[in-house]
């Protein structure tokens, strides 16, 4: 049990990650290095360490998923130990291997211990042979597609398709026929190889409507181990998480014990060292089911922080310089409830698409703990994954989380990016998630629900915008800062991608109406300047908080983001008028994954024309209707923007 002391840390991750693991080892006294790709160069996380280093281009490929540039920064900088954060090379063998050949302490669990777990076929069978239960599948040696197929109808639909390499609901397909079955295949082993270099999969029976139950497990190399209990992480959107929560509404004591255990044996089974996380389908009779297992530590670990008083990380550099656990499973103590939900950098309305840009406020709210690397000004760049932030509230009841961190979304300020802060807002408040009776079947019932917002909330959304939209433009506005008392102004705009043409009178004395469609709205006592407005509209008073960029307006009003563009002076068709003109424009900002038709070529209504991939998401883009391409304007591994013209078609 030789112990393995070190003095110089490298975090080879970015963002909240990074800063996470470096707040912690600056409070332990090491030194640190931080690395970045050439879009982080003035990352907070390059400033928060002592030193950092360039280790390429901005794609994950050219920099973050660089062995030879990582282990080559902790060689010139001096550093004698790495930490891989929670993402990219934190479940890489070979990187694990790399650190150990540089000499290196590796924090996390050895190269082979990674390499058991990490492919999903050998893990399910180890964890089987271990005693823990597993679900029904297939991961045989033969890959063919025609195999593949037949072992699908031998365990029956719906089958579960995932890619063995990989993790983060990427390279997963839910194939409820046989119909569907090769088209979904071959698109989880192509998002697979995008994400990971493999495109190998395993197929599972799926488990319908289960709860997602993962267990905290820790081990040292003196061959102690303990769980830190569970976390629910069933509220998921593409089988990625978005909401986590401890203890679980569906878990009791005995339970606990029974999956505690479990997961304990099958660490032990593996000589496991280091924080690692067993992930399990939980039904509503009790019976348990294991998945996989993450070994790294989680980026969902500040729920369990909160209710157990630890620091994972520094647990996780204790037992990578050789100490043994710090507590005994008997000594672990949990208090309260904690709720964690991700702010994503993604619409919701459209299928939870990512977005990119520039963050032009940010404002975390007071009370909460608030993972994230964000200021005003901030880049979101399309390279990395969508999550931006995460904020996770703790109180004596699960009720007591559920209300602060609601509260604790409604006061978040995040202006200039979409992001999915309303719509976690809609899941805290739903009653079947304020019941504790949300299973991963969650958001796709209750989707449509979830993303609906009240008519008088879009009514007065729809009104300040109108009214916030000319009193922030300076050409509109006398020099006083006030509308001009003229005529109605005609205003074309887009409220959340809603189209609404509005007419604005000033009325003078810092009274506005707003006449929408048949509806008049009248707005008092305004006020707009410095990012900070007041109005009273129809008889109630308003705060809000907006940012603006040329004719894009992001404004909040009672704790509801939204994007406001001005459409009044484009010389192209008003809102509603339709968009036949045969062009398919980028969904989001990204990188060409792969181009499927070519100039000249006849193709029909929903043919897939085009795969963007940004932010680890795969995203394909579709005929508008039957045609010839007549252009094309994109080729793979290019970056587009968003809106951009990708390919032209002409109809007949």
């Amino acid at each position: 049990m030789n112990p393995t002391p070190f003095r110089k840390l490298l975090v080879a991750n970015r963002g909240e990650i990074a800063l996470r693991v470096l707040r912690t080892a600056h409070r332990m006294g090491y030194a640190t290095v931080a690395v970045h790709s050439t879009a982080d160069a003035h990352a907070p996380h390059v400033n928060a360490a002592d030193e950092a280093v360039c280790i390429g281009g901005p794609l994950p490929a050219e920099s973050y998923l660089r062995i030879d540039a990582i282990v080559d920064a902790a060689r010139r900088t001096g550093a004698d130990a790495v930490h891989p954060g929670y993402g990219f090379l934190a479940e890489n063998a070979a990187f694990a291997q790399a650190c150990r050949d540089a000499g290196l302490v590796f924090v996390g669990p050895s190269p082979e211990a990674i390499r058991a777990m990490g492919d999903k076929a050998g893990a399910k069978q180890r964890m089987a042979a271990a005693g823990v239960p597993c679900i029904p599948g297939h991961q045989g040696d033969d890959p063919s597609e025609e195999r593949l197929a037949e072992e699908a109808r031998r365990i029956g639909f719906p089958v579960m398709v995932k890619a063995t390499a990989g993790g983060g609901g990427r390279g997963m397909r839910l194939v409820r026929d046989a119909s569907e079955f090769l088209p979904l295949l071959r698109s989880a082993q192509s998002e697979a190889r995008n994400a990971f270099g493999d495109g190998t999969v395993l197929l599972e029976r799926a488990i319908e409507s289960p709860r997602h139950v993962e267990i905290q497990v820790f081990a040292d190399r003196h061959g102690n181990a303990v769980h830190l209990g569970e976390r629910d992480c069933s509220v998921q959107r593409r089988h990625q998480k978005l909401v986590e929560e401890s203890p679980s509404p569906a878990v009791d004591a005995a339970l606990r014990r029974r999956m505690g255990a479990a997961a304990v044996a099958a660490v032990r089974a593996i000589g496991y060292e280091g924080a690692g996380t067993l992930e399990f389908l939980l039904d509503a009779q009790g019976q348990f089911w294991f998945m996989e297992m993450n070994t790294r530590l989680q980026v969902e670990h500040p729920v369990t922080e909160a209710l157990t008083g630890l620091d994972l990380v520094e647990w996780q550099l204790r037992v990578a310089a050789g100490e043994p656990l710090p507590l005994r499973q008997q000594d672990i103590r949990f208090e309260g409830h904690a709720i964690e939900v991700r702010l994503c950098a993604e619409d919701a309305a459209q299928g939870f698409l990512p977005q990119a840009g520039t963050l032009r406020r940010w404002r975390p709210p007071e009370g909460l703990r608030v993972e994230h690397a964000l200021h005003d000004g901030a880049v979101v760049p399309p390279f990395y994954d969508s999550m931006i932030a995460k904020l996770v509230a703790h109180g004596g009841t699960r009720e007591e989380a559920r209300r602060r961190l609601s509260q604790g979304l409604r006061q978040l300020l995040a202006l200039g990016v979409t992001t999915n802060q309303a719509f976690l807002a809609s899941v805290l408040a739903h009653p079947e998630f304020a019941a504790g009776r949300a299973t991963t079947a969650f958001i796709a019932a209750h989707g449509g629900q979830l993303l609906e917002a009240a008519g008088a909330e879009v009514a007065r959304s729809q009104a300040i915008a109108a009214w916030l939209l000319l009193a922030s433009a300076p050409s509109r506005r006398r020099a006083d800062g006030a509308l001009a008392p003229r005529l109605p102004i005609p205003v074309w705009l887009q409220v959340d991608g809603a189209a609404v043409h509005a007419k604005v009178l000033a009325l003078g004395q810092g009274n506005v109406e707003v006449r929408i469609g048949e509806a008049v709205h009248r707005l008092q006592d305004t006020h707009a300047a410095n990012g900070s407005a007041r109005a009273t509209l129809d008889g109630t008073a308003h705060a809000i908080e907006f940012a603006r960029e040329g004719d894009a307006l992001w404004l909040q009003v009672a704790g509801r983001p939204h994007r406001v563009e001005d459409l009044t002076w484009l010389p192209a068709p008003k809102p509603g008028a339709g968009n036949g003109d045969g062009r398919v424009r980028a969904a989001m900002n990204g990188r060409v994954a792969a181009v499927l038709v070519g100039p000249g070529e006849t193709v029909t209504a929903g043919q897939p024309l085009l795969t963007l991939e940004a932010m680890k998401m795969e995203h394909v883009h579709a005929a508008p209707a039957a045609g010839r391409v007549t252009a094309l304007h994109a080729a793979a591994g290019q970056q587009v923007a968003g809106g951009a013209v990708l390919i032209e078609i002409a109809a007949g």
